[in-house]
C-alpha cells in the first residue's frame, strides 16, 4: 500500500488510474480543480488543486510516496509541475504521457508525420516537449508512460504490451484502453522497471 497524489484525478486518463489504485487499496489524495467531479471511492481523499500554484500544489503532494500527473500538457506548465514535485520532497513522479514523442521509424516521431491529426499536435508537441525536460532530471525518480495513438475509453483486459521509444502497433492499429494503460501504471508504480524512462504500453 502506498500513498499516492493524483493530479488530475477528474480526467478521463485520470479518473481509471484513480478506480485501479483504490482497486488495489493504495491511499490517494485525488487532486482537480474541481474535486466535485472525482469518484467517490475507499482510501480516496478529494482535494481542491491549482496546476499552476507551486507552493499550494506542493502542500498537497507533501508526505506522500509518490505523485502521479495526469493532466493535459497545454494546460499546465512541465517545469512548474516538476518544480512542485521537488518543493514537495516526494522522489517518485509518474506521469501520464503521449504517443506523439513515440517513433514510428529510427528518428521520426509520431507527431511529425503528415498525417497526424492538427487537432492533437499542439498536445503532443508539449508531451513531448515535457519528456525532454525529464530527461535532464537527475534527483527524481521520474516515469512517463506514453499511451499508443489511440488512448480511449474501453474495458480493463490485463492483457498488452510493454514497450519502450517505438509505438506499439498490431493488425488492428495502435491502441490502448484508458484501463489497461491504468493497469500498466499502477504495475509500475508497484514495481517500478522504468526509472528516468519512458516507456509505452499497447495492445
Amino acid at each position: 500500500m502506498a500513498r499516492v497524489a493524483l493530479i488530475g484525478a477528474s480526467g478521463n486518463a485520470g479518473a481509471r488510474v484513480l478506480q485501479e489504485l483504490a482497486d488495489r487499496g493504495h491511499v490517494v489524495s485525488g487532486i482537480a480543480r474541481t474535486p466535485e467531479r472525482i469518484a467517490k471511492l475507499p482510501h480516496v481523499t478529494a482535494f481542491k488543486g491549482d496546476v499552476f500554484d507551486k507552493d499550494g500544489l506542493a502542500s498537497l503532494l507533501r508526505g506522500h510516496d509518490a505523485v502521479i500527473s495526469a493532466v493535459h500538457f497545454t494546460a499546465s506548465d512541465p517545469e512548474l509541475l516538476v518544480a512542485a514535485v521537488r518543493a514537495s520532497g516526494v522522489k517518485r513522479y509518474l506521469i501520464v504521457g503521449g504517443a506523439g514523442s513515440l517513433e514510428v521509424a529510427p528518428g521520426q516521431r509520431l507527431v511529425d508525420q503528415p498525417d497526424f491529426p492538427a487537432a492533437y499536435k499542439a498536445e503532443a508537441t508539449a508531451g513531448a516537449a515535457f519528456l525532454d525536460l525529464l530527461k535532464a532530471v537527475q534527483d527524481l525518480d521520474w516515469t512517463f508512460l506514453s499511451p499508443s495513438a489511440l488512448f480511449v475509453p474501453g474495458e480493463r483486459t490485463g492483457r498488452f504490451r510493454l514497450g519502450t521509444d517505438q509505438l506499439l502497433t498490431s493488425e488492428k492499429g495502435s491502441s490502448i484502453s484508458f484501463e489497461d494503460y491504468a493497469v500498466a501504471l499502477v504495475d509500475e508504480l508497484e514495481k517500478p522497471a522504468h526509472l528516468r524512462q519512458r516507456f509505452t504500453v499497447g495492445y
